[in-house]
């Protein structure tokens, strides 16, 4: 167990891990390897002697009243206070008493144990150190290149140390990738599961990756300078985000969307030509859903009971409801709130948009109340 701290910089070099960790995960091996060679019923303790770089190892006793009751079985986790003072004479109840365990007689047995205990821990924790690298990448862009496509139609992606999963609901529809292809997606989810190991999950339907597109795309939104404050997604037929400028002198929907429209032309080009309305976010609702009906001119919105009550000219009903639909329903994602459109003079009118579900009244209230 000479020079460890040498062998344990290897490892750590090797591996790409941190030094302090893997000083850890050898000590917990060692005392694991103790417990099984020695007994489950004793306590132990392991450490790096800086001065000497070698790993030593010595059991703990603890130190009681010559009365307590955990001595009168004979347990050897716990000394009486007059048999330890013989030993320190300066130590107290409570405190603890070491006593060193020589590696050198352990054996082939132990020697074999704790490399499988070392083993053992170093994986765990590699597992541990590249789920929380994806975990804290969940709503980031990553490349990866195809390497498996099954027969339910679920692409396999290799980035970097892990093959993560774009299941074929995350796929927008038409797409059709091949082994060999370089494919951008989002990272939907990073979980552990105790059979498959480390899952990750990409999406490229999600809102989540056309924001993440967009902040690639776009410097002023990675600088912090413009903020995206909500999207909504039709997957390859059509978008809605919506945008709020933090500097005085940028605009927020020209800047996003570019010179002749080559940034968001960029974007949507990767989201299969995805049809993409930036909107200037307002704090005023009703301002916000009116420019969120565009390309429709509205006359007046309401607020009522969680419901949005929009007044356009009846010329301007079939663009506010978009071609199947579409624009409504992607309003009503974006502000979170159902959609009444009602024509002008007309006193009462049955809602365009029925078949919504009903959304939180508070929703619009949570949706602005940060800005």
């Amino acid at each position: 167990m000479e020079k460890i701290v040498d062998i344990i910089e290897s490892i750590a070099h090797e591996k790409g891990l941190d030094i302090r960790e893997v000083k850890e995960t050898v000590t917990l091996a060692l005392v694991k390897t103790a417990k099984k060679i020695y007994g489950q019923q004793y306590e132990y303790g392991a450490e790096i002697d800086p001065a000497t770089k070698s790993l030593k190892l010595y059991q703990k006793v603890l130190v009681v009243a010559p009365e307590d009751e955990r001595l009168i079985d004979g347990n050897e986790n716990f000394i009486a206070i007059k048999a330890a003072k013989e030993v320190d004479p300066e130590i107290e109840i409570g405190d603890e008493l070491t006593y060193a365990l020589p590696l050198d007689n352990l054996g082939r047995t132990a020697a074999a144990t704790l490399q499988k205990e070392l083993e053992y821990h170093i994986q765990r924790l590699l597992e541990n150190n590249i789920f929380e690298k994806y975990q804290n990448l969940v709503g980031k862009t990553v490349f990866g290149t195809v390497v498996r496509i099954d027969n339910d139609e679920n692409t396999y992606i290799e980035i970097d140390e892990i093959r993560a999963i774009l299941p074929r609901k995350n796929r927008i529809k038409g797409e059709k990738f091949k082994i060999g292809n370089v494919v951008k997606s989002v990272i939907r989810k990073a979980l552990i599961d105790k059979a498959q190991g480390i899952y990750v999950e990409l999406s490229r339907t999600s809102p989540k990756f056309l924001e993440s597109l967009l902040e690639l795309e776009v410097p002023e939104i990675k600088d912090g300078m413009i903020k995206i404050v909500g999207s909504a997604r039709i997957p390859g037929e059509r978008a809605k985000i919506s945008l709020l400028s933090l500097h005085p002198n940028i605009d927020a929907v020209g800047a996003t969307v570019g010179t002749k429209g080559v940034r968001i032309n960029a974007v949507s080009k990767e989201l299969h030509n995805e049809n993409i309305d930036c909107i200037e976010f307002s704090n005023i609702p009703e301002i916000f859903i009116a420019r969120a009906l565009s390309p429709a001119m509205v006359s007046n919105v309401r607020i009522t009971a969680g419901k949005a009550i929009v007044t356009l000219p009846s010329d301007q009903k079939s663009k506010a409801i978009g071609k199947s639909g579409i624009n409504i329903r992607l309003t009503s994602m974006l502000c979170g709130l159902d959609i009444e459109l009602v024509e002008s003079g007309v006193s009462e009118a049955k809602s365009t948009h029925d078949d919504q579900p009903q959304r939180d009244p508070n929703a619009l209230k949570n949706l602005f109340g940060g800005l």
